[in-house]
């Protein structure tokens, strides 16, 4: 479970700046010297090697422009999208990669760049065809080229990877113009590149979206369980009861904002109906049980401090900060801010959101 007093959440990798600074590797690779780059760019070296550290975007987007300038690589958002570890995204990926299906694996990471990034919009359409469609919140569309062709690029490989298969999009859309669609581009996507378009989009036929998720990635999943299992451990009784099956039953679906009783029932092998009597005969109902397990888990997540406020809200499967924030003060009487302030519980600087 790692070091005494750690959760095992402090080794899930930060998604905060993660371009940054694998455009930062790419630099030093090159023997490029970083610190004056980085200036221009309106960035210090100690945001880049603070894992924590957040970058604002436009930043990040200049470090990106300053990047391919100097490695004179046209393609370097591109090209850095095609060989990073997925992984060093951190919680985007680990989530979706533990999902059933490719449509739930992308309303995750729509969840959380809507919880979580107040710099990057993402859109899930699955009406008509499964489109994701990217923009960036205060950053104007010609400024940047190479961080939204990372994005873009990477969300395809992020979608093959999960589903273990060859996925060519019928479209790729993007807001920022170039004189001619790299031939790169094609034999990667498999498709043609619409540039000065009205949106930044990748669209694949709507079957897609039902692709199970076959190359699932378990270390977050049993990180989490294994968590939840150790915060809850002085909660609930040794016996098997009702309540102790529902709450391990909860555990893998809370951070998917799918902890439902009728899905809970079916695990079970009960009927709603069911369940509900079985929770009422120790006086509880699912509803109550549910609210007493995030609560418990929220403080538990807060006093060890390995994790963003914002991305707890999205691991306990709220949709926006808010809404957590209103849940906590009811159940504790304070912030969660205000009760991670009052209760440090080692000497790490404690993590804001």
């Amino acid at each position: 479970m790692g070091a005494p007093g750690l959760s095992p959440l402090h080794s899930i990798p930060s998604t905060t700046g993660a371009v940054a600074r694998l455009a930062c590797a790419r630099l030093l690779a090159a023997g490029l010297p970083l610190a004056p780059l980085l200036s221009k760019a309106g960035l210090k070296a100690e945001q880049i090697d603070d894992p924590t550290a957040r970058i604002e975007v436009r930043a990040q987007v200049q470090l990106l422009e300053i990047a391919a300038e100097q490695l004179k690589d046209d393609l370097f958002g591109f090209r850095m999208a095609q060989d990073f570890e997925l992984r060093q995204i951190g919680l985007p990926y680990y989530i979706p990669s533990s999902s059933n299906t490719l449509a739930d694996a992308l309303s995750d990471a729509e969840r959380y760049t809507r919880i979580v990034n107040d710099g990057i919009k993402l859109r899930i359409d699955l009406n008509r065809a499964t489109a994701i469609a990217l923009d960036y919140i205060g950053v104007e569309p010609e400024s940047d080229r190479h961080q939204m062709e990372f994005w873009l690029f990477a969300l395809v490989r992020m979608c093959r990877q999960l589903t273990d298969t060859r996925l060519a999009p019928r479209q790729l859309k993007v807001r920022h113009f170039r004189h001619a669609a790299p031939p790169e581009f094609r034999t990667f996507l498999g498709c043609e590149v619409e540039f000065a378009s009205d949106s930044n989009e990748i669209i694949f036929p709507g079957f897609v979206s039902s692709l199970p998720i076959v190359s699932a990635d378990c270390h977050l999943h049993e990180l989490l369980v294994k968590y939840a299992e150790q915060a809850l451990a002085t909660k609930t009784p040794d016996r098997a009861t009702v309540r102790s099956r529902v709450q391990k039953a909860i555990a893998p679906r809370v951070p998917h904002g799918k902890a439902r009783i009728a899905a809970i029932a079916r695990e079970l092998g009960m009927s709603r109906r069911t369940l509900a009597r079985a929770l009422a005969a120790e006086g509880l109902t699912f509803s109550v049980l549910l609210d007493q397990y995030r609560a418990e888990l929220a403080k538990a997540y807060l006093a060890h401090g390995d994790l963003a406020i914002s991305q707890i809200a999205w691991l306990l499967g709220y949709r926006e900060v808010s809404t957590f924030t209103h849940a906590f003060k009811r159940w504790a009487g304070t912030t969660p801010r205000e009760f991670r302030a009052g209760k440090p519980s080692d000497s790490r600087a404690v993590r804001q959101a």
